[in-house]
């Protein structure tokens, strides 16, 4: 019954999808659908309706909707401008000092926002004038510009992390969110690398002069209060004095103060930050608790145990596991936008992992981390082609400078799948696990 359950949710779910129904809905029947073998349609209905209330129910869930807020606010209180020329303040004098900087500011400014799609929209935006006033190809640069926007949804305050907590049963926020610092930085650091080397490879070169140590420390001064919302929200959630939720609701408070300083927020922009947000957080959270049909589904019907079963009689190494894992996760990752997936993939995959002795916030890294990769990989690529557009450029000419972060990420997530300390080692050090 698990394996035909199975095959009955992949093949509904993948002929919906294909007819353009919203993945929240075709979800929910997709899993209606597999539990018609043992249930009669009334029943299934009325179960799938409390499991949907339930799954949208719980308090930690109310985090998500404010760092939603706090992110929109951040987008429009002017906070792009000054990572950006903080970052090239610290990392100008490298070879292709634009692209450095494009790498690095994605990674603050995704943090900050938790959009990736929002980070490389700002941050290519202001830095699109400077790269081609000074002859940057347009193809690298908005290769360069979607290959490292991901990077923030991995570091915290991530609501894809807040999503797996869960999903997976209550894994610690905090270990979460301390845990997604070093692949975050990977990812940063991978596509920094590749960055400076097809600079060199193409005679773009720094900043020249000496280093500009009053101009560090203006930027600094002036990107310390939109850095600093990071270390508030992170420092009072790991330093256990405030929980996720509330963090979130100080990221809003302390966001929106910025952007009125910043006089980039007015009354009627924020309704309408208001009004997006809304929105945005209507579909998430309705997403989560369709998908709690799906995880009961599973339960019921032990598609988890099947498919362990499944890979386990293929092989007994947990190594080759793990591989086949991550295959599977970056195909789907392609077609599906992170959410989703992580409220699909997490009930199918922990039960497994966990008897192999994997750590629930280690595969949760594995997992975002693969995700994360979907994001700048076509056919869907919702990042990859925001940056795109961005740089007034096409998919064949940003496709060859893809490949090669594509390499670097990739050499990333082996470094995250089979070196648990680089996604455990904080949490650890941390006492968080």
């Amino acid at each position: 019954m698990a394996i035909q359950s199975l095959m009955i949710i992949l093949a509904v779910l993948l002929t919906l999808l294909a007819l353009g129904v919203p993945i929240a809905y075709s979800i929910g029947i997709s899993a209606l659908a597999a539990i018609l073998q043992v249930t009669p349609l009334d029943v299934a209905v009325v179960t799938g309706a409390q499991r949907t209330f339930v799954g949208m129910s719980k308090f930690s869930l109310t985090a998500i909707p404010f760092f939603i807020l706090a992110g929109n606010l951040m987008n429009q209180g002017g906070v792009a401008k000054r990572l950006v020329d903080f970052v090239m303040a610290l990392l100008g004098k490298l070879p292709g000092a634009l692209l450095v900087t494009n790498g690095g500011a994605n990674a603050l400014f995704g943090a900050i926002s938790g959009s990736a799609a929002a980070a490389a929209a700002a941050v290519g935006s202001m830095v699109r004038g400077g790269e081609e006033e000074l002859g940057y190809d347009r193809g690298l640069c908005a290769a360069t510009n979607g290959a490292s926007a991901p990077s923030g949804l991995l570091i915290p305050p991530s609501n894809a992390l807040i999503t797996y907590s869960l999903a997976s049963g209550g894994t610690s926020v905090a270990a979460l969110f301390m845990a997604g610092y070093l692949p975050g930085i990977l990812w940063t650091v991978c596509c920094i690398i590749v960055g400076i080397i097809l600079a060199k490879r193409m005679g773009y070169t720094g900043e020249k002069g000496r280093y500009d140590w009053k101009n560090l420390g203006v930027s600094t001064y002036r990107a310390l209060p939109a850095l600093s919302l990071i270390v508030v929200v992170i420092g009072g959630i790991v330093g256990g004095i405030f929980t996720a939720t509330e963090g979130a609701a100080i990221a809003v408070a302390y966001a929106l103060l910025l952007g009125i300083l910043y006089k980039n927020i007015t009354l009627k922009s924020f309704w309408e930050i208001v009004i997006n947000s809304v929105k945005m957080s209507g579909m998430v959270v309705f997403l989560i608790g369709v998908s709690n049909i799906l995880g009961w589904v599973m339960a019921f019907t032990q598609i988890p145990q099947a498919v362990s079963a499944a890979l386990l009689g293929l092989t007994g190494n947990k190594f080759l596991i793990l591989l086949i894992m991550n295959l599977i996760l970056l195909i789907a990752g392609t077609f599906m936008d992170v959410t989703p997936a992580i409220l699909i993939f997490t009930p199918l995959f922990l039960p497994m992992v966990k008897t192999f002795g994997i750590h629930p916030v280690h595969f949760g890294l594995i997992l975002v981390y693969n995700l994360c990769i979907g994001n700048i990989t076509p056919p869907v690529g919702n990042t990859l082609f925001v940056a795109i557009k961005v740089g007034e450029t096409s998919l064949q000419k940003v496709i060859p400078y893809m490949l090669w972060y594509y390499l670097a990420i990739l050499g990333g997530l082996m470094a995250v799948t089979y070196i648990p300390f680089v996604s455990t080692g904080l949490p650890e050090l941390m006492g968080l696990i």
